[in-house]
């Protein structure tokens, strides 16, 4: 239906559909009536499907920019999505945002692929006008350079500064930069003329204090504290669960603590493998002698308090509701953490009012210039 045959409603810079169906484009009418009229100041929006929808969202993404006239759009798939106060997974479904910023405040970014970003020089004269940036990026988890194209686009943004998740999907995982993209990270820049705030809350918590790694190769850990690495690992997560390694798997990880971190920050890493004849350990990442190493046990009723905690500290630097917003949550979070009532985000509004958020559950998550595991990424357009 064109768009404006629509009725109406009272103006907002931040506009909001969400619908559910097997027919893709009902699914868009629905998000489109929701939406309503779209003013003429809107120059953005963010789109997210579930990855049903996967294989034909340039359709979607053509639809909604025939029928808005917002040509400027990023977003990716998700094996779940979430908008409102609503999770959805199982179904196919689409979120769709559309916001109003200032003019010449953000920009697309081109495709990152190549560490040395060389697609950046194109935004340089753009980049210099603003002393900070943040960037809501969505990269793909298949290419192996995704944490290091994390670190080097903050380090080489002005004041940057990222947020994001990485695309999850049982198919094809397209990102949205305009156009569908693939294979990098992608998304848009915000200059300083947009007001932002970002939270990040864990999913998992210590269960014993911090070691250091004493001798390892790659990714395999051979001592820990100048002990065999599995000697101390056993100690740490009990005899109980050291009987029975099989109930470690998806309970017990390893965390990465974070050098220089006030609020204890840590990377969640999965363990992989464990040889106990030779009582080594192996995890999810590449580690160093001599770096700070943790056990960690995902636990719902930790999670619950430092969602709360992130929570009240952003409703602290707030005003009042935002003006919209993005949360970005790992797979192993919302129902499988918080149950199957869309807690997660219901939290999120009982704390900081009703406004317009959309976003998905990703296979990892970026904060600052870090790819996390098991976190939620909020961001909050003020």
């Amino acid at each position: 239906m064109p768009q404006q045959n629509r009725s109406r409603p009272q103006a907002s810079p931040f506009l909001l559909g969400h619908a559910e169906s097997p027919d893709w484009e009902r699914a868009v009418e629905s998000c489109l009536q929701q939406i309503g009229y779209v003013p003429p100041e809107a120059n953005l929006g963010f789109l997210y499907v579930s990855d049903g929808f996967a294989g034909i969202l340039v359709r979607i993404l053509e639809q909604l920019r025939e029928e808005t006239g917002v040509a400027d759009w990023v977003g990716t798939v998700g094996m779940g999505i979430c908008a409102g106060g609503r999770e959805y997974y199982d179904t196919s479904a689409v979120a769709a945002m559309i916001c109003a910023f200032p003019p010449d405040s953000f920009r697309i970014l081109p495709t990152l692929r190549d560490p040395h970003l060389g697609e950046l020089l194109d935004l340089q004269d753009w980049l210099r006008r603003s002393e900070t940036h943040v960037a809501v990026v969505h990269g793909d988890p298949r290419n192996g350079s995704t944490p290091e194209l994390i670190g080097r686009l903050a380090e080489r943004l002005p004041g940057g500064y990222l947020v994001g998740g990485l695309s999850s999907s049982r198919g094809e995982e397209p990102q949205i930069a305009s156009g569908i993209v693939q294979g990098g990270l992608s998304g848009v820049v915000f200059s300083d003329r947009v007001r932002i705030a970002t939270g990040l809350t864990q999913g998992c918590s210590p269960i014993a204090g911090k070691h250091v790694v004493s001798a390892c190769e790659r990714n395999i850990i051979a001592a820990i504290d100048d002990r065999p690495a599995l000697d101390v690992f056993y100690e740490d997560i009990g005899e109980i669960l050291a009987r029975d390694l099989n109930r470690v798997a998806g309970y017990i990880f390893a965390g990465l603590p974070l050098a220089g971190s006030d609020t204890g920050d840590y990377l969640v890493r999965n363990l992989i493998g464990v040889d106990t004849r030779n009582k080594l350990l192996a995890i999810g990442d590449m580690i160093e002698p001599g770096q700070a190493i943790q056990f960690c046990r995902r636990d719902g009723r930790s999670a619950w308090e430092d969602l709360q905690r992130m929570l009240d500290e952003l409703r602290a630097r707030l005003d009042g509701p935002p003006r919209g917003g993005l949360y970005y949550s790992c797979l192993g979070r919302g129902r499988n953490l918080f149950g199957d009532d869309s807690e997660e985000l219901r939290a999120i509004h009982a704390t900081l009012g009703d406004f317009p958020l959309a976003g998905f559950f990703a296979n990892g998550e970026i904060s600052n210039n870090r790819l996390y595991g098991y976190t939620g990424v909020l961001t909050l357009f003020l």
